[in-house]
């Protein structure tokens, strides 16, 4: 067979199946995100090999763009509009869910002897989360109320408390190794974090603030495709090339146009008609892509790490929900909700490999074994969570009226 007549037949395929998983995912239990991960395994090397390699060796790209879309539709959700009334929600149970988990992980493998400087390093990257999944679980749901909104935002500023955790954390671990000198200790790695996430904002700022005004002039108040998709791939390439964050670049660049802009009422609304067949390509290669002989290298180091990770993320969203003074429900389900687990981590791990590389072997089958749990079981607790309040929230307003 051909090779184009072969990937066109692959991505026909991939997309499809998008419609099809969709309409398996209305029926049961499990979320598309799960069910295209699962199908992904299957057509992927390790089972049928049905994916050309053309599409293993761009799927870093694919990735890419997936997340750029992403980040720009979840900074859109940065409004003050959406923001009133839950911002102290918001900030309160993603900052204490990042810094609990973190602790909690840490701590927890230190007590089953795990040297500190390995806990420190997993313990910071468990703070992270995956906004391409919970946003696809959000997206597919039926029931998009305060809570679903609840946690766009949370997810959407999650990963910066993260970038901060881990930068702190490989600096301290340098520390302890005599990586830095004395005079820079505490320097280093979190001076680069600060410049990655600062570099981002200001990047997305300068992007952002001239798309809001001149975004949707060739259509009056109607902005179209490629104005949409040029402003984000603009920003995620000069991102990439300054080395700063393209995901918090792309938030903010959406964040600010949809507060600025005046004439029209969704930014870029013509990329949320898109988005979708990436995320279906995305998690069908990621699903390919995941080495299930990770699981094999689990070992009780990567089960504690994630019962661990799962208590870090349900204790500290539930005492932020406290401190914020949240309602039952939100507390008891924020935390599972922000279980999935994806790009993000693996990312912080490579790169920890990469600064300590005697912890490799351990950082990479942990992180990378735990991901393909929480890949596939996360999603699931998400829309669980989903369901349980906003579909609550509905029927009892329903009931009200």
């Amino acid at each position: 067979m051909e090779f184009s007549s072969q990937f066109l037949l692959t991505l026909g395929g991939i997309l499809l199946l998008g419609l099809f998983t969709s309409t398996i995912a209305r029926r049961t239990f499990l979320p598309r995100v799960s069910l295209l991960l699962i199908f992904g395994i299957l057509i992927g090397d390790q089972v049928l090999d049905l994916i050309p390699p053309i599409f293993a060796d761009h799927f870093n790209l694919i990735a890419d763009i997936t997340l750029l879309m992403v980040g720009f539709l979840l900074g859109g959700k940065l409004t003050a509009e959406n923001l009133r009334g839950s911002a102290q929600e918001v900030l309160w149970i993603s900052l204490t869910a990042a810094i609990a988990t973190a602790v909690i992980v840490s701590l927890g493998l230190m007590a089953f002897s795990v040297s500190i400087q390995i806990a420190i390093v997993l313990g910071c990257i468990a703070a992270a989360t995956a906004p391409t999944a919970i946003f696809d679980v959000i997206n597919e749901s039926t029931y998009k109320g305060k809570f679903s909104k609840l946690l766009l935002s949370i997810v959407a500023i999650d990963d910066v408390w993260a970038l901060l955790l881990f930068a702190i954390g490989i600096s301290v671990v340098k520390s302890m190794n005599g990586g830095f000198a004395a005079d820079t200790a505490d320097a280093g790695f979190l001076l680069h974090a600060l410049r990655e996430i600062g570099g981002a904002v200001l990047l997305g700022i300068v992007i952002g603030v001239p798309a809001a005004y001149l975004s949707g002039r060739v259509k009056k108040g109607e902005p179209i495709l490629s104005e949409a998709l040029g402003i984000v791939f603009i920003c995620g390439g000069l991102a990439i090339w300054l080395e700063v964050s393209f995901l918090i670049s792309a938030m903010v660049v959406g964040a600010v146009i949809a507060n600025t802009a005046r004439h029209h009422k969704y930014p870029f609304h013509a990329i949320e008609g898109i988005e979708s067949a990436f995320m279906v390509v995305f998690f069908v290669l990621a699903g390919a892509s995941l080495n299930l002989a990770s699981l094999y290298e689990l070992g009780f180091i990567g089960a504690v790490y994630i019962l661990c990770r799962s208590l870090g993320k349900v204790a500290g969203a539930r005492l932020g929900g406290e401190f914020s003074c949240a309602s039952s429900k939100t507390k008891n389900w924020t935390g599972i909700a922000l279980l999935p687990q994806a790009g993000v981590p693996v990312g912080m791990a490579l790169v920890a490999a990469n600064q300590f590389p005697e912890y490799r072997q351990v950082l990479l089958s942990v992180i990378i074994s735990s991901t393909i749990f929480f890949d596939i079981i996360g999603p699931v607790l998400t829309r669980l969570a989903i369901e349980r309040v906003d579909n609550n929230d509905s029927s009892s307003l329903h009931d009200q009226r």
